[in-house]
């Protein structure tokens, strides 16, 4: 298999860190999809990343698809629940997760617009979507070691790169500060070797 893929994107991280966690083996290829001479949409007609290449040559795309399908390559570490209302709960986190990131790239990418372009309305439209979600993240997961209780999951693994992501763009968020549960969790998923592999860097 093979990963078209981006080291700051959080989707991409998504995907990395379930591999790892299943133990799964990859080529990883980087693509830099804001460049002029990119690639991205020889893969992905969206020219997005994540976009993983199986070893028919199937491209699948969106980080979400991609999760799922390799929960199914291997036993190791299953990640979502096969049916009913726990699988369901495990992909709520992953949409919240996912939509919370969908929010802080939105405000990255306006923020890199000329000042007299960016509308500060749509871009504390977004701030409020983060605040949101991580009250509603830190309600939900209460004092429980994982999102769905005891057991690991894709929950944990989606709320982990969400909070990554933050630390990486927005210090200034401090989102630690109103949400101990989630700094707690955070702490203990940081530590884990598939977190502490895929650390977002800037080439």
């Amino acid at each position: 298999m093979k990963l078209i893929a981006s080291l700051t994107s959080p989707y991409v991280r998504k995907v990395r860190i379930v591999m790892a966690e299943k133990k799964l083996d990859y080529e990883l290829q980087l693509e830099n999809v804001w460049a002029a001479d990119t690639k991205a949409s020889e893969y992905n007609p969206l020219g997005k990343v994540p976009c993983l290449i199986t070893d028919d040559d199937t491209p699948l795309y969106d980080s979400r698809v991609i999760v799922e399908y390799l929960d199914t390559l291997s036993p190791v570490s299953h990640m979502i629940p096969k049916t009913g209302r726990e699988r369901a709960i495990v992909k709520c986190w992953e949409a919240l997760a996912d939509g919370t990131l969908d929010a802080a790239i939105i405000i990255v990418k306006e923020l890199q617009r000329p000042a007299e372009q960016q509308s500060k309305e749509w871009i504390d439209r977004q701030y409020g979507k983060i605040h949101a979600a991580l009250a509603a993240m830190e309600n939900d997961l209460g004092t429980q070691s994982h999102c769905m209780g005891v057991g690991y999951s894709l929950a944990d693994v989606a709320v982990g790169v969400v909070l990554g992501y933050l630390d990486f763009r927005f210090p200034q968020i401090a989102w630690r500060d109103s949400a101990p549960n989630l700094s707690r969790h955070y702490a203990k998923l940081s530590l884990r070797q598939s977190f502490i592999d895929t650390v977002p860097v800037v080439s």
